[in-house]
């Protein structure tokens, strides 16, 4: 085989390698709106796959035997293509079938963890198993055509494959996904395999008719593949607007029933959440809101003019929103945001009234929220935690002693901490642990409270002092609304102390976060099941 022999032979490798990854790194964001994306996700997919590379591999080696791999080779790549092509169109049927769209977050725990492996391994370890035959196959052809030996032509085939699936990964992330979304990337990578596969059978003449046959299967795969559906939008919703981002879907739904109009911005949602919520007037939220909880620090500190504020995961900008209107009269808000996902800040200015250009609204779009913070040069009055992936997984850097200790080192002194913490209550594993982790950090105790009608608390801490006791004196603060809230959450058992001396205390070289996360929905399926 001359040099221009072997290179499509591993042009061929090198494809396969790239489109493997933009199977693999797409696979978790396809079965995202149903499981999320959390470590026992993606724990999931990617065992999934080195399963499927494993059999796939055996199974090429297996054909290499054959007298003809170029064709073994072809028709490997034109099933794997209609396998690929076929994922968006199957994926809602699968991934309902183990998770009901029904379900909510509560009930949802077994079938969070072993539904997204089920789903996985149908929808997954069919096309990466056909892929997994490209290198042998394509070792046996290129060592077949020359003097090469097996290990010199092994060599070639994984290192360009290797390269490929470099180049995949990076195209993958930072063009495939933002500018063409799931399905047809998936679309794209079906017919790109399909014509490969033909190319690979054509070479060999008297097979254009199974050529032909075979393009079949990827082409209805790619008809049907473009009625893929997300998860419904729930009854009394309407959908207003998607995108897909480098880190997730996104959707925006408006009530479409009596007034008053809201909005909520979700991502990743097959769960009854959201992540941002909208409504015509600026001010507090109805009851169940967390970010209603967010204004009281400035009551309890006392009238200044004006309130600095810094929102780690600013999402749509609820929290900045809820604030302009519940702080004390005559104090101006000075905010700054970050939110990791450019495509979340621009649904937020286009949907939900979040400012831009404004000189007291800062909006750090793109940026990862402690990166942000550290970069901070001013200390802030209060600053807000509410960075989450998925409504229920605290991304593990933002809730450990180091992280606190710099949060409170950018607060003026008595400045305040707020942090939404989801739970199932005051004695929830991932509470406890990231209020005691708070604890650790500011050297004093901290506040959480448990907000009515949600399944979020609140955190407060507060630098050089405590927040105030739930029914003292100097509790009962802010406007009429939000004093009987207040009244409601100062009964027994509505708030909790924590000190420092917790059993889990997290920090950035120990922090079993996604492990405490599984235990508390866990814990809260029991509860619901307990339930008379």
């Amino acid at each position: 085989m001359t040099s221009k022999g072997a290179a499509w032979v591993l042009a061929v490798a090198g494809l396969a390698g790239a489109l493997s990854m933009t199977l693999e790194l797409s696979a978790v964001r396809l079965v995202a709106p149903w499981f999320g994306t959390s470590s026992v996700v993606w724990t999931h997919v990617i065992g999934v796959v080195l399963l499927a590379l494993s059999a796939g591999y055996l199974l090429g080696a297996r054909l290499s035997r054959r007298p003809d791999p170029e064709r073994a080779l072809g028709v490997a790549l034109l099933l794997a293509a209609g396998a690929t092509a076929w994922l968006p169109a199957l994926t809602h049927p699968v991934a309902s079938w183990f998770h009901p769209s029904s379900i909510a977050l509560d009930e949802a725990a077994e079938l969070l963890r072993w539904g997204s492996l089920a789903s996985a391994l149908i929808l997954f370890l069919p096309p990466t198993l056909l892929l997994g035959c490209v290198p042998p196959l394509a070792t046996e052809i290129l060592q077949r055509g020359s003097e090469r030996s097996a290990g010199d032509a092994g060599g070639r085939v994984l290192a360009v494959s290797t390269i490929g699936s470099i180049a995949g990964t990076f195209a993958t992330t930072y063009l495939v996904l933002p500018h063409f979304g799931l399905t047809r990337t998936y679309v794209g990578v079906g017919v790109l395999l399909a014509l490969t596969g033909s190319w690979c059978i054509a070479r060999r003449r008297r097979s254009r008719l199974d050529t032909l046959h075979l393009l079949v299967l990827p082409a209805a795969a790619a008809v049907l593949a473009s009625s893929a559906r997300e998860p419904a939008v729930p009854e009394g919703w309407r959908l207003l607007d998607h995108a897909e981002s480098a880190y997730q879907s996104i959707r925006v739904v408006e009530s479409t029933g009596p007034e008053p109009v809201t909005r909520r911005l979700q991502v990743n949602e097959g769960l009854d959440s959201f992540q941002s919520v909208w409504q015509a007037e600026p001010g507090l939220l109805p009851d169940g809101y967390y970010y209603n909880l967010f204004a009281l620090p400035a009551w309890w500190t006392g009238k200044q003019s004006t309130w600095s504020v810094f929102v780690a995961g600013l999402g749509a900008g609820t929290a900045w929103r809820v604030l302009e209107g519940a702080l004390p009269d005559d104090v101006r808000l000075f905010a700054s945001g970050a939110e990791i996902d450019p495509e979340v800040v621009d649904l937020g200015r286009r949907w939900f009234d979040l400012p831009a250009g404004e000189a007291d609204r800062r909006v750090l779009s793109g940026w990862d929220a402690r990166a942000a913070l550290a970069n901070q040069l001013e200390p802030f009055d209060e600053i807000v935690l509410d960075a989450y992936a998925n409504q229920m997984e605290i991304p593990a850097h933002l809730c450990t002693v180091e992280f606190f200790a710099e949060v409170e080192s950018h607060l003026v002194p008595g400045g305040w901490l707020a942090v939404n913490i989801g739970g199932f209550g005051l004695t929830d594993p991932v509470v406890e642990a990231v209020a005691s982790t708070a604890a650790r950090a500011f050297s004093r105790r901290v506040l959480v409270v448990r907000v009515p009608f949600s399944r979020n608390c609140v955190l407060f801490a507060r630098r050089g002092g405590e927040p105030p006791t739930p029914g003292a004196e100097g509790w009962f603060a802010g406007k009429n609304a939000q004093r009987a809230r207040l009244s409601a959450m100062a009964i027994p058992g509505a708030s909790r102390w924590f000190e420092s001396d917790g059993e889990t205390v997290l920090t950035d070289d120990r922090n079993p976060i996604d492990a405490l996360q599984w235990r508390s929905v866990r814990r809260g399926k029991e509860s619901w099941i307990s339930e008379p």
